[in-house]
């Protein structure tokens, strides 16, 4: 069985590490740091995937139609290294989202293409190998959540940079752009040494991406991961405002991670045996039953002990919505068509649904309760899940059917 080469592991290591540091503490800069409102929070925070819905197909379909794969993940990784930096140098509310806009073109893109890429350096073990490689992005997401925060104290004392009342509660946490910078540099270098041959060279024809938009299982897949996202990123997205209510603290959040995450690990390294056993309809279907159970309970949840134990279910939801839609993709999209194919799932699921999710949450949050959200996209998210031999047909081949 091919096996894909060490590489790859250590570009999702550097690519989630450096979202490690980026996505646990970028609203607390744009709110504490950077003085902004909270409608500007918003705005900043929403102008990521709004981006990314054209960013993640525009890339996929270059890196189709060039066959330069390694070459684009190299860009997108270097291009978001220059655009943390500049990000954290950006001051005031407008050069702010300006800066964020031009994050999001990179690296909005960059986790669907590096799922591509792993797929196409994989050959035929690709299934079986893509869960060892990925773990690779969560042992690095994890380190970076636990290691930054002493970090960030070292920095702090040494440049004499100490929290006052009326200011920010890390005056130094400025530091999380120029780390996150050269963990994404790192992995642009790694990714201008990738192969270049076979897989990772073929070339789709002008118009091939077409077929995709005419393919029934294809389709079905983007409106599930759509409903998907839908149901279940806004509860993510609020969760610290949810803790907090419940009695938690910002230290209560921080410290569900660990949990969440080493049960991750062990989830994703394995997801190819459990791919094997159900198939990738199994792993989606598990995953969303498991994030919709998991917001049903925090949302009936009487206290926060309840909240500890479903959110062990944030591994199982990992591995069977965000493993389990790129497999089903891989396994009804030509090779030439992999990135394009990975680019426009990322945009119907993470993009549009998740736009649509935190806009949803947020109005629920404010109309209805701190519980709506969590009440009706966990149910919301069971009743999909349940659907799936409904909705999703079993993966038939583009080509396969083609030729048929």
């Amino acid at each position: 069985m091919e096996r894909p080469p060490k590489s790859i592991s250590f570009i999702w290591f550097f690519c989630l590490g450096g979202l490690g540091i980026f996505f646990p503490f970028f609203s607390l800069y744009l709110h504490e740091n950077a003085g902004l409102t909270g409608t500007q929070l918003g705005v900043v925070l929403a102008v990521l995937p709004l981006v990314g819905i054209a960013a993640q197909p525009m890339w996929g379909h270059l890196a189709d139609r060039t066959g330069l794969r390694a070459r684009i993940l190299a860009l997108l990784c270097l291009g978001a290294a220059v655009s943390y930096a500049a990000l954290g140098r950006a001051s005031g509310f407008t050069a702010i989202l300006g800066a964020t806009a031009v994050l999001a073109i990179f690296a909005s893109a960059l986790i669907p293409t590096c799922v591509s890429v792993t797929l196409a350096l994989s050959g035929n073990g690709g299934v079986h190998s893509f869960g060892r490689v990925r773990v690779w992005g969560t042992v690095g997401f994890f380190l970076s959540v636990v290691s930054f925060p002493s970090l960030l104290d070292e920095f702090e004392e040494l440049r004499g940079l100490v929290a006052v009342a009326g200011g920010p509660s890390e005056p130094g946490l400025a530091l999380m752009f120029p780390v996150t910078g050269v963990l994404a540099a790192i992995a642009g270098m790694i990714a201008f040494n990738l192969p270049r041959h076979g897989a990772m060279s073929l070339r789709a024809e002008r118009g091939d991406w077409q077929a995709l938009a005419a393919h029934g299982p294809f389709v079905r897949l983007m409106v599930f991961a759509l409903v998907a996202y839908l149901c279940l990123q806004g509860p993510m997205g609020m969760f610290a405002v949810f803790v907090t209510d419940r009695g938690g603290t910002l230290a209560a959040v921080s410290q569900m991670w660990v949990p969440m995450l080493l049960l991750e690990i062990p989830l994703i390294a394995m997801s190819g045996a459990i791919h094997d056993r159900v198939g990738p309809r199994g792993l989606l279907a598990i995953g969303v039953i498991a994030g919709g159970v998991r917001w049903a309970v925090c949302g009936l949840a009487p206290d926060l002990r309840w909240v500890y134990v479903a959110s062990l279910l944030h591994g199982v939801t990992v591995t069977g919505l965000v493993i389990g839609a790129p497999l089903y993709v891989e396994s009804v999209v030509p090779e030439r068509l992999r990135s394009t194919g990975q680019g426009i799932l990322a945009m119907f699921g993470i993009s549009l649904g998740g736009i649509s999710s935190n806009l949803s949450a947020g109005w629920l949050l404010e109309h209805v309760g701190v519980d709506a959200p969590y009440l009706v996209g966990g149910f919301g998210a069971i009743a999909l899940g349940s659907l799936i031999p409904l909705i999703l047909p079993p993966p038939h081949h583009l080509d396969a059917t083609s030729d048929g």
